[in-house]
């Protein structure tokens, strides 16, 4: 929490010596920063036997343990920090990773993002995050400005993707590793993971399904997006598996919007036309939480009661899916898991780049799982009926 300041006082409302002793001339100079020649004359040994010491060096482990101790201790004592600019120079390496986003506002980014960092923490790197907003020229400029600061490797969040993204490819060419997350670029240029969306389909309508609806709504996802062909075609499948006739006047599909909040805006839109053309269903599948909800708004307006006369099911397993009334049954992608694993590909692109050896570009399918909530429920007979 922001601690909140005192207001601010005239000179002319204090006294002339409270004025004057209260002004502190802050230095700009940069000659103030702790150099290794301080922590030598502090510690006693010679420049280039703190230099080995502080940088780790490989000939560290010649050095004796007291002296290592006496110059970390001198070091921590006067607050030197080493200089990443001159680390860089040093060994070519900046221990950072480039995270482009192309909408941080989406929901879905939160657990991705945190498993990134962890990983990325845990590795001692630090991740640099962009945000291209879905804009092309955004992006480019984005990844012109990580290549600038020579970022070691890629990961890119293409979660709600309207733009080509086949500027990736330029990286491999760098020898820079890159992965994608959502997204799969054809050919062998650009590692990538993502959830098995035509199983998350399946699994969405086979849950309905055992549940006895048959008279189910379908809101699909735009048609440029990566994840909407492949979910739809887990539920077609599934349903010619089991004779499950899917009715086209009750299937809508999204808009092509930019922003991926608009999902729930479409849901609920969608489901109050549904609604309104009076063709019965009690079940819909959403293409993702945001519309699951939104669908629910919807229903609920209308005096549709969720659970107990439409079941609803969403996919993703966003943060608020468990926190909304009812909680939404939904497919989960494992998020956090995904920005771990992409991280995990990167690292080993970054080692293999270091000992001048090749690296193998991999796309993981990383499995749904199916979350049963409160939105859904077995079909009763009277619902049937209606």
């Amino acid at each position: 929490m922001p601690v909140k300041s005192a207001p601010l006082q005239s000179s002319k409302d204090m006294p002339d010596d409270a004025a004057s002793n209260d002004l502190v001339k802050r230095s700009s100079s940069k000659s103030d920063a702790v150099t290794m020649r301080d922590v030598a004359n502090l510690s006693g040994f010679s420049p280039a036997t703190v230099s080995i010491v502080l940088n780790n060096a490989p000939l560290a482990r010649y050095i004796a343990p007291a002296t290592k101790k006496k110059i970390e201790e001198s070091a921590r004592k006067l607050g030197y920090r080493p200089n990443a600019m001159a680390r860089f120079l040093r060994s070519k390496r900046t221990n950072s990773v480039g995270v482009m986003f192309f909408d941080i506002t989406d929901p879905f980014c939160t657990p991705i993002l945190r498993g990134i960092e962890n990983s990325l923490y845990q590795a001692s790197y630090l991740p640099l995050m962009a945000d291209s907003h879905n804009q092309r020229n955004r992006f480019e400029r984005y990844l012109e400005m990580l290549l600038d600061r020579h970022v070691e490797a890629l990961i890119v969040v293409a979660n709600w993707l309207f733009v080509d993204i086949h500027l990736l490819a330029d990286f491999s060419k760098r020898n820079i590793p890159a992965a994608t997350i959502g997204w799969e670029l054809p050919g062998d240029t650009v590692s990538s993971v993502m959830v098995d969306n035509e199983a998350g389909g399946r699994l969405a309508l086979e849950h309905l399904h055992k549940l006895g609806h048959r008279k189910i709504a379908f809101i699909r996802g735009p048609k440029t997006l990566i994840d909407s062909a492949p979910r739809w075609k887990g539920v077609q499948k599934f349903a010619h598996s089991v004779g499950l006739e899917i009715d086209q006047s009750l299937a809508m599909q999204l808009d092509e919007e930019f922003d991926p909040n608009s999902s729930f805006e479409g849901g609920f839109r969608f489901t109050e036309e549904l609604l309104q053309r009076r063709r019965k269903f009690t079940a819909l599948l959403a293409f993702d939480d945001l519309t699951a909800l939104g669908a629910i708004r919807a229903l609920t307006k209308a005096g549709v009661k969720v659970p107990e006369q439409c079941s609803v099911i969403g996919f993703d397993d966003v943060a608020m899916s468990a926190m909304s009334a009812p909680s939404l049954t939904t497919v989960r992608q494992p998020l956090e898991a995904m920005g771990n694993l992409a991280v995990n590909i990167v690292m080993e692109g970054i080692n293999a780049a270091q000992e001048k050896r090749d690296w193998t570009i991999t796309h993981h399918r990383v499995a749904p799982e199916l979350v049963i909530r409160e939105s859904t429920r077995a079909i009763s007979f009277s619902t049937a009926d209606d």
